[in-house]
């Protein structure tokens, strides 16, 4: 018994002091320069709070937000798959969809702002399985047209930097249902 317990700790010391080797690997590519595009998007998304199967979803309210009489209580966040058509009818043809969050950011009850989290992405024509993504403050109750930041894009937005021009389409205060059209800019490579 000695001897086994012996052996035991001898191995487990070995094992704690053997050096061991291992290298770090990386490689550097050369910077080719790419030619930089510019491609501006054109579309409507549809917002859809209402009805059977809703676009868009709050899935956390605050604690002692259920007496917030407001659509978007300060802290809420709304889950959304939205449709993006190319016209603001809802027979308009559907050329993808925009996944990702709304988080009310505004305290003010007489007020409305969301930073959007959210990710277009393609489904037809020339982009379809490309997208961009839009990572900004979007103050709702301003008059007129929004301006978001696009932070990145995949497939042929790889790397995409640029600007979306938000306005409001239409928009039913009482269910909370939305049309926005969409002028999108983007630098890509």
């Amino acid at each position: 018994m000695e001897g086994s317990r012996f052996v035991l700790v001898l191995a487990l010391t070995l094992t704690a002091i053997t050096p061991t080797l291992s290298t770090y690997h990386s490689a550097t590519l050369l910077n080719v320069r790419h030619r930089e595009k510019v491609t501006r998007l054109h579309f409507y998304l549809f917002d859809i709070i209402s009805g059977t199967k809703p676009s868009a979803v709050e899935v956390a309210r605050p604690k002692g937000a259920k007496y917030d009489k407001s659509a978007t209580p300060f802290g809420s966040v709304w889950a959304i798959d939205d449709a993006l058509r190319e016209g603001p009818e809802f027979t308009s043809k559907v050329v993808g969809n925009a996944q990702g969050l709304y988080l009310s950011s505004v305290q003010d009850e007489n007020s409305l702002g969301l930073v959007m989290y959210a990710d277009f992405g393609f489904t037809t024509g020339k982009f379809n399985g490309s997208s961009f993504s839009v990572f900004s403050r979007n103050p709702i109750m301003e008059p007129g047209e929004r301006e978001l930041a696009v932070v990145g894009g995949r497939g042929r937005f790889r790397m995409a930097k640029g600007f979306v021009k938000v306005k409001t389409q239409f928009l039913n205060v009482t269910n909370g249902d939305a049309i926005l059209e969409y002028r999108v800019t983007l630098v890509h490579y």
